[in-house]
Protein backbone atom coordinates (compact mmCIF):
# COMPACT_ATOMS: atom_id res chain seq x y z
CA UNK A 1 0.00 0.00 0.00
CA UNK A 2 1.28 3.69 -1.12
CA UNK A 3 0.73 6.36 0.88
CA UNK A 4 1.45 10.16 0.48
CA UNK A 5 2.36 12.32 3.71
CA UNK A 6 1.93 15.77 3.10
CA UNK A 7 3.31 17.72 6.06
CA UNK A 8 5.77 20.98 6.09
CA UNK A 9 7.34 20.13 9.20
CA UNK A 10 10.35 17.78 8.54
CA UNK A 11 10.96 15.93 11.56
CA UNK A 12 6.88 15.32 11.38
CA UNK A 13 6.94 14.12 8.35
CA UNK A 14 9.77 11.56 8.98
CA UNK A 15 8.56 10.26 11.56
CA UNK A 16 5.01 9.29 9.96
CA UNK A 17 7.09 8.34 7.75
CA UNK A 18 9.15 6.09 9.63
CA UNK A 19 6.14 4.76 11.56
CA UNK A 20 4.49 4.01 8.34
CA UNK A 21 7.26 1.78 6.91
CA UNK A 22 8.03 -0.16 9.88
CA UNK A 23 4.51 -1.30 9.34
CA UNK A 24 5.32 -2.32 5.55
CA UNK A 25 3.61 1.02 3.98
CA UNK A 26 5.14 2.14 0.86
CA UNK A 27 5.68 6.16 2.28
CA UNK A 28 6.84 9.26 0.42
CA UNK A 29 6.71 12.74 2.39
CA UNK A 30 6.52 16.14 0.80
CA UNK A 31 6.37 19.23 2.51
CA UNK A 32 4.50 21.35 0.13
CA UNK A 33 1.37 21.41 -2.13
CA UNK A 34 3.16 21.78 -5.38
CA UNK A 35 5.30 18.89 -4.46
CA UNK A 36 2.14 16.84 -3.29
CA UNK A 37 0.48 17.95 -6.91
CA UNK A 38 3.85 16.26 -8.73
CA UNK A 39 3.89 13.06 -6.19
CA UNK A 40 0.33 12.49 -7.77
CA UNK A 41 1.10 12.86 -11.30
CA UNK A 42 4.12 10.76 -10.87
CA UNK A 43 1.77 7.74 -9.48
CA UNK A 44 -1.08 6.51 -7.73
CA UNK A 45 -1.53 6.31 -4.23
CA UNK A 46 -4.07 4.65 -1.72
CA UNK A 47 -4.11 7.34 1.23
CA UNK A 48 -2.91 10.34 1.93
CA UNK A 49 -2.31 11.98 5.01
CA UNK A 50 -2.72 15.63 4.82
CA UNK A 51 -1.86 18.77 6.85
CA UNK A 52 -3.57 21.94 6.39
CA UNK A 53 -1.10 24.68 6.88
CA UNK A 54 1.57 24.43 4.34
CA UNK A 55 3.63 26.80 2.63
CA UNK A 56 2.43 27.25 -0.45
CA UNK A 57 -1.24 26.85 0.09
CA UNK A 58 -4.51 25.66 2.17
CA UNK A 59 -4.33 21.76 2.47
CA UNK A 60 -8.55 22.20 2.12
CA UNK A 61 -8.06 23.68 -1.34
CA UNK A 62 -5.79 21.08 -2.36
CA UNK A 63 -8.40 18.71 -0.61
CA UNK A 64 -11.30 20.20 -2.77
CA UNK A 65 -8.83 20.14 -6.02
CA UNK A 66 -8.04 16.83 -6.06
CA UNK A 67 -11.61 15.61 -5.37
CA UNK A 68 -12.76 17.72 -8.57
CA UNK A 69 -10.33 15.59 -10.57
CA UNK A 70 -11.55 12.40 -9.26
CA UNK A 71 -8.81 11.57 -6.85
CA UNK A 72 -11.16 9.47 -4.51
CA UNK A 73 -8.83 7.48 -2.65
CA UNK A 74 -9.24 7.87 1.39
CA UNK A 75 -7.71 11.09 2.85
CA UNK A 76 -6.78 11.65 6.37
CA UNK A 77 -6.63 15.73 7.90
CA UNK A 78 -3.53 15.73 9.96
CA UNK A 79 -3.88 19.48 11.56
CA UNK A 80 -3.38 21.82 14.44
CA UNK A 81 -6.68 23.15 13.56
CA UNK A 82 -8.78 21.09 16.43
CA UNK A 83 -12.11 23.28 16.68
CA UNK A 84 -15.37 21.53 15.85
CA UNK A 85 -15.85 23.73 12.90
CA UNK A 86 -12.67 22.96 11.55
CA UNK A 87 -13.13 19.23 11.45
CA UNK A 88 -16.37 20.01 9.90
CA UNK A 89 -14.85 21.87 7.51
CA UNK A 90 -12.17 19.23 5.96
CA UNK A 91 -15.05 16.25 6.54
CA UNK A 92 -17.24 18.59 3.91
CA UNK A 93 -14.46 19.65 1.72
CA UNK A 94 -14.40 15.85 1.07
CA UNK A 95 -11.43 13.76 4.16
CA UNK A 96 -12.34 10.70 5.38
CA UNK A 97 -11.21 11.22 8.39
CA UNK A 98 -9.33 13.95 10.75
CA UNK A 99 -6.55 14.00 13.39
CA UNK A 100 -5.78 16.85 15.17
CA UNK A 101 -2.33 17.59 16.48
CA UNK A 102 -0.64 16.58 19.07
CA UNK A 103 -1.37 13.14 18.24
CA UNK A 104 -0.68 9.08 19.00
CA UNK A 105 1.35 7.18 16.10
CA UNK A 106 -0.41 4.32 17.17
CA UNK A 107 -3.78 6.39 16.39
CA UNK A 108 -2.64 7.42 13.47
CA UNK A 109 -2.18 3.71 12.48
CA UNK A 110 -4.91 2.77 13.62
CA UNK A 111 -7.30 4.86 11.43
CA UNK A 112 -4.85 4.73 8.39
CA UNK A 113 -5.66 0.81 8.66
CA UNK A 114 -9.46 1.41 9.13
CA UNK A 115 -9.61 3.65 6.04
CA UNK A 116 -7.96 1.66 3.62
CA UNK A 117 -10.01 -1.52 5.26
CA UNK A 118 -12.71 1.03 4.13
CA UNK A 119 -11.64 1.50 0.81
CA UNK A 120 -10.95 -2.32 0.13
CA UNK A 121 -14.72 -3.18 0.98
CA UNK A 122 -16.11 -0.14 -0.54
CA UNK A 123 -14.56 -1.25 -4.20
CA UNK A 124 -17.33 -1.97 -6.82
CA UNK A 125 -17.60 -5.29 -8.66
CA UNK A 126 -19.16 -3.89 -11.69
CA UNK A 127 -17.19 -0.41 -13.47
CA UNK A 128 -19.17 1.24 -16.40
CA UNK A 129 -19.12 4.57 -18.08
CA UNK A 130 -21.16 5.55 -21.34
CA UNK A 131 -22.44 2.45 -22.55
CA UNK A 132 -19.33 0.18 -21.37
CA UNK A 133 -19.94 -2.08 -18.29
CA UNK A 134 -16.90 -3.97 -17.16
CA UNK A 135 -17.71 -6.67 -14.47
CA UNK A 136 -14.98 -7.50 -12.69
CA UNK A 137 -16.12 -10.47 -11.00
CA UNK A 138 -17.22 -12.24 -14.29
CA UNK A 139 -14.12 -10.55 -16.01
CA UNK A 140 -16.01 -9.52 -18.89
CA UNK A 141 -16.57 -5.70 -20.77
CA UNK A 142 -20.08 -5.09 -22.57
CA UNK A 143 -20.67 -1.87 -24.85
CA UNK A 144 -23.91 -0.61 -25.92
CA UNK A 145 -24.83 -4.55 -24.49
CA UNK A 146 -22.27 -6.11 -27.13
CA UNK A 147 -19.69 -8.60 -25.65
CA UNK A 148 -16.71 -7.16 -26.32
CA UNK A 149 -13.69 -9.74 -26.11
CA UNK A 150 -10.32 -8.59 -24.54
CA UNK A 151 -7.32 -9.60 -24.28
CA UNK A 152 -5.66 -9.73 -19.89
CA UNK A 153 -3.69 -6.73 -20.67
CA UNK A 154 -6.50 -4.84 -22.63
CA UNK A 155 -9.12 -5.14 -19.54
CA UNK A 156 -6.53 -4.27 -17.19
CA UNK A 157 -6.03 -1.26 -18.86
CA UNK A 158 -9.69 -0.55 -19.54
CA UNK A 159 -9.96 -0.98 -15.86
CA UNK A 160 -7.62 1.51 -14.64
CA UNK A 161 -9.42 4.04 -17.19
CA UNK A 162 -12.97 2.77 -15.99
CA UNK A 163 -11.72 3.95 -12.57
CA UNK A 164 -10.46 7.18 -13.14
CA UNK A 165 -12.99 8.35 -15.90
CA UNK A 166 -12.12 11.70 -15.81
CA UNK A 167 -8.80 12.21 -14.82
CA UNK A 168 -5.49 12.82 -16.29
CA UNK A 169 -3.32 9.61 -16.37
CA UNK A 170 0.42 10.08 -16.65
CA UNK A 171 2.13 6.93 -18.96
CA UNK A 172 4.12 5.97 -16.04
CA UNK A 173 0.86 5.44 -13.69
CA UNK A 174 -0.84 3.32 -16.61
CA UNK A 175 1.68 1.70 -17.27
CA UNK A 176 2.80 0.60 -13.39
CA UNK A 177 -0.94 -0.61 -13.41
CA UNK A 178 -1.15 -3.06 -15.79
CA UNK A 179 2.86 -4.64 -16.15
CA UNK A 180 3.46 -6.51 -13.68
CA UNK A 181 6.99 -5.71 -13.22
CA UNK A 182 8.74 -2.24 -13.22
CA UNK A 183 11.57 -4.13 -15.87
CA UNK A 184 8.67 -4.64 -18.40
CA UNK A 185 7.04 -1.18 -18.36
CA UNK A 186 7.15 -0.06 -22.44
CA UNK A 187 5.89 3.21 -22.48
CA UNK A 188 5.66 2.61 -26.51
CA UNK A 189 3.55 -0.65 -25.87
CA UNK A 190 1.22 1.62 -24.09
CA UNK A 191 0.35 3.13 -27.37
CA UNK A 192 -0.51 0.01 -29.39
CA UNK A 193 -2.62 -1.17 -26.93
CA UNK A 194 -4.36 2.22 -26.43
CA UNK A 195 -4.66 1.86 -30.45
CA UNK A 196 -6.42 -1.27 -29.91
CA UNK A 197 -8.90 -0.46 -27.34
CA UNK A 198 -9.82 2.59 -29.33
CA UNK A 199 -10.27 0.43 -32.11
CA UNK A 200 -12.80 -1.63 -30.05
CA UNK A 201 -14.43 1.20 -28.54
CA UNK A 202 -14.72 4.45 -30.20
CA UNK A 203 -16.83 3.30 -33.43
CA UNK A 204 -18.47 7.29 -33.71
CA UNK A 205 -14.89 9.01 -34.90
CA UNK A 206 -17.59 11.92 -33.45
CA UNK A 207 -17.34 11.06 -29.78
CA UNK A 208 -14.06 9.91 -29.44
CA UNK A 209 -13.46 8.02 -25.66
CA UNK A 210 -10.13 8.68 -24.95
CA UNK A 211 -7.99 11.98 -25.58
CA UNK A 212 -3.76 11.86 -26.28
CA UNK A 213 -2.50 14.40 -23.64
CA UNK A 214 1.00 15.58 -25.17
CA UNK A 215 3.92 14.78 -23.27
CA UNK A 216 1.26 13.35 -20.26
CA UNK A 217 -0.49 10.89 -21.20
CA UNK A 218 -4.07 9.88 -21.37
CA UNK A 219 -7.72 10.72 -20.58
CA UNK A 220 -11.30 9.02 -20.89
CA UNK A 221 -13.47 11.77 -21.73
CA UNK A 222 -17.01 12.30 -19.53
Amino acid sequence: MKILIVEDERRLGQFIKKGLTEQSYTATWVPSCKEARDALCETGYDAIILDLGLPDGDGLDLLREWRRSGFNEPVLILSARDAVEDRIKGLDVGADDYLAKPFSLEELLARVRSLLRRQSGAKETVLSHRAIRMDLLARTVTAGGQAIELTSREFALLEVFLQNAGRILPRTLICEKIWESHYDIDTNLLDVYMSKLRGKFELDPAKPLFKTIRGVGYQMMP
